[in-house]
């Protein structure tokens, strides 16, 4: 596939999500996942097994994390020189955890990337989850919903990186002492752009384009992961509506049998692929909740150490509002899921319907209430569920350590 077919398959997921917004009528032959999935497959970084035997990719994977490397050590260097500028310190220590973080996710799922493919092409597989027939439920809202939702992710996302990376690229135009986006230290001084103008220009362009491709796939992966707690959630919603709509299924005692069996498979089906996604994402999910406390930990440190300067205030305080921004969304997405797991117990009880039914069928759905009375959680084992309980625990930790250094400092 060449550059032009390429492109068109990173847009595709912007077409048909506008397509499907203006029109109500519109439908998706695929979940969101199938074009968050294509988009990286576009970049070239889908590093499964099946990606890896085409031409070059391979290769291309190896050397994609080369430059990560070459980036991140780039960095540590550079932050050699900022020791005893407490603020520059902190602004090269914010971008290398920032770098850190791409760089694990880049050789994570270099190693857990046919995991995450077969979750992806199961849930695009059993879209939109409902039964067809005369008895179908109106899943289509739902659908719909989630798919704009989707759309509405991307389209704001990519907006807000453009302004980000036209703000960070061209900062060594108008910041005074400013030679490169991001400070690094080469070997033999080749980032001085005095010393080296060839070299800092190689290197100038070297941060430039990597930013933008690296920062383009984070923002594809990050889709993707919250795409598919949000599909499985929106499984958890047509179980729902199916087992509602249980009590007028008008067929007879071995059917109703048969279609209680599929809605107890369905319900075990959803519990064993969020298990797998959990498993999936242990480490992404613990990592990114260890560099987010972070940066928002040096943010309000640095914010503190250079109160008396409203610039440098305003950057650390823009930072640390990204970095709650992002776990922010990552506690809504699991609340959302943990709360809606919790009203499949309350579908199973209104199923119930003492008039028609036999033993086997009430026991399914004393099954599916018992199983429904714990909520599905977004987790990382040993740290605490992905809700918005731990999120407000996580700002309140961060009130306190503010309140402290509010006293140390005064």
């Amino acid at each position: 596939m060449g550059l032009r077919g390429s492109i068109h398959r990173f847009l595709k997921f912007f077409k048909v999500g506008w397509r499907i917004y203006r029109d109500p009528l519109v439908e998706s032959s695929h979940s969101s996942l199938y074009y968050w999935r294509e988009q990286m497959k576009a970049m070239a970084l889908y590093t499964t097994t099946e990606e890896r035997q085409l031409p070059y990719r391979s290769t291309w994977h190896i050397l994609v994390n080369i430059q990560a490397v070459v980036f991140f050590a780039s960095m540590c260097s550079g932050l050699k020189e900022s020791i005893g500028d407490h603020v520059e310190m902190g602004r090269d220590l914010a971008f290398m955890l920032g770098a850190f973080f791409i760089m694990f996710k880049i050789c994570y799922f270099y190693w857990y990337g046919d995991d995450l493919d077969r979750v992806v092409s199961e849930l695009d597989a059993l879209h939109p989850w409902a039964q067809t027939g005369p008895n179908a439920v109106e899943y289509r809202t739902g659908k719909r919903w989630y798919f704009v939702m989707a759309f509405f992710l991307a389209s704001s996302w990519s907006l807000f990186l453009c302004i980000f990376l036209f703000l960070l690229l061209t900062s060594p135009m108008w910041v005074h002492d400013q030679n490169l986006p991001f400070h690094a230290a080469f070997p033999f001084q080749w980032h001085e752009r005095s010393l080296h103008p060839i070299g800092h220009v190689i290197i100038y362009l070297f941060q430039s384009y990597f930013t933008a491709y690296a920062l383009t796939w984070l923002l594809c992966i990050e889709g993707l992961s919250v795409c598919i707690y949000a599909e499985v959630t929106f499984a958890i919603e047509v179980l729902c509506l199916e087992l509602r709509q249980l009590h007028r299924f008008k067929v007879g005692l071995t059917e109703l049998r048969m279609e209680m069996n599929r809605l107890v498979k369905l319900h075990q089906k959803i519990m064993q692929i969020l298990d797998r996604t959990n498993n999936v994402f242990h480490g992404t999910l613990i990592m990114q909740m260890g560099v987010n406390f972070s940066l928002v930990s040096l943010s309000v440190l640095e914010a503190m150490e250079a109160r008396k300067d409203p610039k440098v205030v305003a950057q650390f305080a823009i930072l640390m509002l990204l970095a709650l921004g992002h776990l922010s969304m990552w506690s809504y997405f699991g609340d959302m899921l943990s709360q809606k797991s919790l009203k499949i117990s309350e579908a199973a009880y209104e199923a119930y319907d003492p008039t028609r039914g036999s033993r086997e069928v009430y026991r399914d759905l004393c099954l599916i209430i018992r199983r429904g009375q714990e909520p599905l959680i977004m987790r990382a084992s040993p740290f605490p569920s992905f809700n918005l309980i731990n999120y407000s625990a996580i700002l309140n930790q961060c009130y306190g350590i503010l309140t402290f250094l509010l006293k140390t400092l005064d």
